[in-house]
């Protein structure tokens, strides 16, 4: 009896992490790994068949069930949102490692060792989406990883309480809680507030209402420079603004000369660029002190904050972050303190401002490692404007 709470809260916790996640996966907002949720569903079935023969009868079997269960279902719609493209060497190694351990327990009946296999894959099964939340955590932010991180641990009391269990038998718990823990703790621990969750609006229930997009992230106004783009809304560090979209055009088709203000022309590898929309992304303006960065990700160009922005914020990038066009500059009027005056390519930032903001993936692909950049000629002298 004295388990009992704690196997309702291992259960309710781990269904209502599937449940809110499920709820976000419909609602796209969240953007998970499908092969780590492919690679998650076999370890959570083998796990939940080898614990049962190893510890026949104990109440956690019943958690790892419903959690198999609930798995597979999040895998399935997944998958059906999805193209297939082939997995990473990482996802690879877990795959193997998962089919090794159901052969091991099916073949020898060697649970003990097929459960050891699998714990020994379930980190590397979390790397794939470590990475993609290190990229950008707005990909992952969902109250499902606070509420796992509690079934986890809910798990793992019930395990000890029970009593007369091996050691090797906790392996698997623990491992779980960690890789769920680093995950919450990576994407923000104040994502499982319910009130962040839950929410009301024209009448209605809704699941995850604040992480909805509002129907107006933005307002287009002035500033001293012409159009500029403001926040409407707040946005935190990671949080993705806006894709950037527009036809990409060979280096050869792009003018020669180009002037800087007027060109709209973003260079996004060593030959082509990518050319005006025509939409909202086309009039974010330049600074030397920006609040938000181009990533460049699977699903395109986005742009994404890099320090928090409040309702009435000029949104800016730094435009050399893109570019390694040696002829290319722009006089800058940004009026930010520290204000470069002249823009130019990527390498006309200072070493420790260029590590900055490779550190943070915001730099166009090629410019992400040093020798991948080109020689740089000397930037043709121009005079400066005032501001």
């Amino acid at each position: 009896m004295t388990i009992a709470p704690w196997f309702l809260l291992a259960i309710l916790a781990n269904f209502a992490g599937y449940a809110v996640y499920l709820t976000g996966l419909k609602r796209e907002l969240v953007q998970p790994n499908r092969a780590s949720w492919l690679i998650w569903s076999a370890a959570v079935l083998v796990e939940a068949s080898t614990y049962a023969a190893v510890n026949p009868g104990e109440a956690q079997s019943i958690v790892f069930l419903v959690s198999a269960a609930a798995c597979i279902i999040v895998t399935i719609a997944i998958w059906q949102r999805s193209a297939w493209s082939p997995p990473t060497r990482s996802e690879t190694i877990c795959m193997a490692a998962c089919l090794g351990a159901l052969l091991l327990w099916a073949m020898f009946s060697s649970a003990f060792w097929a459960h050891m296999l699998v714990v020994a894959a379930v980190p590397i099964s979390f790397w794939p989406t470590w990475e993609s939340v290190q990229q950008d955590r707005a990909r992952e932010r969902s109250p499902a990883w606070g509420l796992w991180t509690v079934g986890d641990l809910a798990t793992l009391i019930v395990a000890t309480r029970t009593g007369d269990v091996e050691v090797g038998s906790y392996a698997y718990i623990l491992v779980e809680l960690l890789c769920h823990a680093s995950v919450w703790f990576m994407i923000g621990l104040a994502t499982i507030n319910p009130i962040r969750s839950l929410g009301f609006r024209n009448g209605n229930f809704y699941v995850l209402d604040k992480y909805l997009p509002a129907s107006n992230l933005f307002s287009v106004g002035e500033n001293h420079l012409g159009k500029a783009v403001f926040a409407a809304v707040d946005f935190a560090e990671g949080d993705r603004i806006v894709k950037f979209t527009g036809r990409r055009f060979r280096a050869d088709q792009v003018p020669s000369v180009m002037r800087g203000g007027g060109d709209r022309f973003v260079q996004v590898t060593p030959d082509h660029y990518m050319g005006p929309s025509g939409r909202i992304d086309d009039l974010i303006n330049h600074s030397c002190a920006p609040n938000a960065g181009l990533r460049f990700a699977d699903e395109g160009v986005v742009l994404v904050a890099i320090r928090p922005i409040a309702p009435g914020d000029e949104i800016t990038w730094d435009y050399s972050t893109t570019l390694a066009e040696s002829n290319w500059h722009m006089i800058c009027q940004c009026r930010s303190e520290g204000c470069r005056r002249v823009i130019g390519n990527f390498e006309t930032l200072s070493p420790e401002r260029q590590e900055w903001f490779r550190a943070r993936n915001l730099v166009a692909p090629y410019l992400r490692r040093r020798d991948d950049v080109a020689p740089v000629a000397a930037i043709p002298e121009v005079r400066l404007g005032a501001g």
